[in-house]
């Protein structure tokens, strides 16, 4: 489990705090193509998560292409809070779909690789969202389903005056990396309150289960132990050739409890500060780099020193 920090924007802000637990596991298919990640600054998050697409090629590298690129967008306009988060969104998300269809052509590739995406910015009190495809984002509080995102799918929107015309339900309307122009959805800003519980996950969770028992379970005790249960149960009932079960779980403003990790300030984090377990890097030349493992840690070792040089600070 990894817990990160925010504080609203602001002078004077009072400090708030969230937890977060990503987990992926490999189901039935030959590769896992999920992918998943978060970036994080000292008032602001962003949480992506993408399911490349079986059937064509590359899926996993159209994964990665995204969240690279919505990564190193945030990064540079994170400063250490986005101005426009929507317009943020709506933009990191046609860039990725950009960035794989440079991807594609540099290859020149008959059929491109193809992604859903959903992807979340928690800044000050409130969480926007955006998706493509059927990747979703789940809100739960006090133990009930807020909201979900609609898949962009024939099962959740069928064509009208259809007739007896067959159907695959299943069929994606849009994804990225497909020739044509990707649609996609961004939220309006949801206020956050003490305990709210939001989730990004891939098909292979929520396509095995229902929305209750999803709810349910994600709402069982710590995120930290929610999600893994979330992700075996998913496992299980896939079976041999189950889909691939990923997701990104996320507790807002953790209470503090007895015994319990008590969180911690961002106060004396610098605004310059950024992690992430997302490579931030461009894509060179629509090639991906290995993952700069050193660079997250370094990011991290500076996150975690400002921390202790503020706790140090607040009981002297």
């Amino acid at each position: 489990m990894s817990r990160l920090p925010a504080a609203p924007t602001g002078q004077g802000a009072r400090t708030v705090k969230f937890s977060v637990f990503q987990v992926s596991r490999k189901g039935g298919r030959v590769k896992n193509e999920d992918r998943m990640g978060y970036c994080y600054t000292r008032e602001s998050g962003l949480f992506v998560l993408a399911d490349g697409m079986g059937g064509h090629p590359e899926g996993e590298v159209a994964a990665q292409l995204a969240l690279q690129t919505i990564a190193a967008l945030y990064q540079r306009e994170a400063r250490p809070t986005l101005k426009d988060v929507k317009t943020f969104l709506a933009s990191a998300v046609m860039a990725a779909h950009q960035q794989i269809m440079r991807y594609a052509s540099n290859k020149a590739m008959l059929d491109t690789p193809r992604t859903t995406v959903v992807a979340a910015v928690l800044q000050g009190n409130t969480a926007t969202w955006i998706h493509c495809g059927d990747s979703r984002l789940y809100v739960v509080r006090d133990g009930q389903m807020l909201m979900r995102t609609r898949d962009h799918s024939h099962a959740e929107r069928p064509r009208p005056h259809a007739g007896n015309e067959p159907v695959n339900r299943n069929l994606l309307l849009t994804c990225l990396g497909s020739p044509s122009t990707p649609l996609f959805e961004v939220s309006a800003p949801l206020t956050l309150q003490q305990g709210d519980r939001l989730m990004l996950c891939s098909d292979g969770l929520w396509g095995v289960m229902d929305d209750l028992l999803l709810v349910r379970s994600l709402s069982t005790g710590k995120v930290s132990d929610a999600a893994p249960e979330l992700v075996e149960m998913a496992l299980r009932r896939g079976g041999p050739n189950g889909d691939n079960v990923t997701l990104i779980a996320i507790e807002w403003e953790t209470p503090d409890v007895p015994g319990a990790d008590p969180g911690v300030s961002t106060d004396g984090i610098s605004d310059d500060v950024f992690a992430s377990t997302i490579q931030a890097g461009m894509p060179a030349d629509g090639e991906i780099d290995d993952l700069d493992d050193d660079a997250i840690e370094r990011s991290i070792a500076e996150i975690n020193d400002a921390i202790r040089r503020s706790a140090a600070s607040r009981k002297s």
